[in-house]
Order: C-alpha cells, then sequence, then structure tokens
C-alpha cells in the first residue's frame, strides 16, 4: 500500500471513529390521530399535554384509548401530539399476537398494506385501517447527515453494544429532516431482545 492510499485510509478511520453515538429511544405502543377522528373518540375536548417527546414540538398527550382486536385489548395507548392529517396505530409485533391482527412492517406514513384496529373510549369506538408496526428508523437533522454520509431513505446498519445482548441492526431507514434531533427509534420487541435500556446509545457501522 502507497503512502497515499495510507493516509486516505487514517483519514477514514478517524472519521468513523468521532461519529456522534446515537441515542435510542425505545417506541411503546401508541396512536396517531386526525383531528376528524380525535373529535369522535373525545368529543368536547382539546388535547392535553401530559409531557414533551425529544423530537421538537411532538409530545405524549394524556388521553388514551383502548385498542380491540378479533381476540383481545390492549387498555391505555398514549395519544401523541400534535394531532395529524391521517390517523395511525403503531405497534409492536407482540401486540399484534394479543389483539390476533396480523400487522406489517412499515415505516412510518406508509399506511398502504395497513391493517384494521378498533380505538376505543369512554365516549364510543372507532376502526382505523391504519394499525402498523414501525420500521426501524434513525432521525437525524441535515446536519448529522452530512456527518455521516447519509441522505434520505439510506438503509444502514446499526451496533448496540449492550450486555450480554450484542446486536447489529440491519435496514435501519434514515430519516433528515431540518427539525429532527438524533435518534433511533425501535419498538418494545427490539429493544426487549438486545438488552436496551432509555440510557443506551448506537452507533452507523
Amino acid at each position: 500500500m502507497d503512502r497515499q492510499h495510507l493516509k486516505q485510509l487514517v483519514k477514514e478511520v478517524i472519521i468513523e471513529m468521532t461519529k456522534p453515538e446515537i441515542p435510542i429511544g425505545i417506541s411503546n405502543r401508541h396512536v396517531h390521530l386526525k383531528q376528524e377522528d380525535f373529535d369522535k373518540l373525545f368529543p368536547d375536548e382539546a388535547v392535553k399535554k401530559k409531557k414533551d417527546l425529544k423530537q421538537p414540538g411532538e409530545y405524549a398527550a394524556e388521553q388514551t384509548v383502548t385498542l380491540v382486536g378479533p381476540k383481545g385489548e390492549i387498555p391505555n395507548v398514549r395519544l401523541l401530539a400534535p394531532l395529524r392529517s391521517f390517523s395511525q396505530v403503531e405497534i409492536s409485533k407482540t401486540d399484534s399476537f394479543t389483539l390476533g391482527i396480523d400487522a406489517p412492517i412499515s415505516l412510518s406514513g406508509d399506511l398502504s398494506q395497513a391493517v384494521e384496529v378498533t380505538l376505543k373510549t369512554k365516549e364510543g369506538s372507532l376502526p382505523i385501517k391504519g394499525c402498523i408496526i414501525a420500521k426501524r428508523h434513525i432521525h437525524m437533522s441535515e446536519q448529522d447527515a452530512e456527518i455521516f454520509n447519509v441522505k434520505k431513505g439510506d438503509l444502514v446498519k446499526v451496533e448496540v453494544d449492550t450486555p450480554q445482548r450484542k446486536t447489529i441492526y440491519e435496514d435501519v431507514v434514515v430519516r433528515p429532516h431540518k427539525a429532527f434531533v438524533l435518534e433511533m427509534h425501535i419498538d418494545t420487541d427490539e429493544a426487549n431482545a438486545a438488552n436496551v435500556s432509555p440510557s443506551t446509545k448506537c452507533r452507523i457501522i
């Protein structure tokens, strides 16, 4: 190997070593609602903020619903806000067994293969054909995307080095946006399988 190639290799290694670690957000089951559906489930109510989420402008609401499927129910499923232009339910694979539905693994916002689940509150119930298992993904700013040398829609490998459960996730979707904060989202099944805690971080490999 000549000197020029060696210098380039060293440069690439240094860049790789200095890339920031990525915090992991464990995404529990939750719902997003459009205004029309919110009004049906929570008539004469406004969305009440419970706590802010990491992504700017997003928060968990006080309101919850019960998910109802052919085989079972899951109560106290949190509404995330602000309200959206479409309603979507995000669950884990384990939740799908409890409910008795075959929810697809899809990127949030892609409801082309979504299945139906019923949302129930004390005011009534509403079937929503918008239930998915969210595909794991990384939120990042446009500046982060430059640092990692990735673009929207790229699939990357991510290493999670946890005690006794070191894991490499493949097919992780990159989702850069000017307002996003760096964070990888996985669901509770994925987190439990890899022994991930709220303080766990990961890195793109």
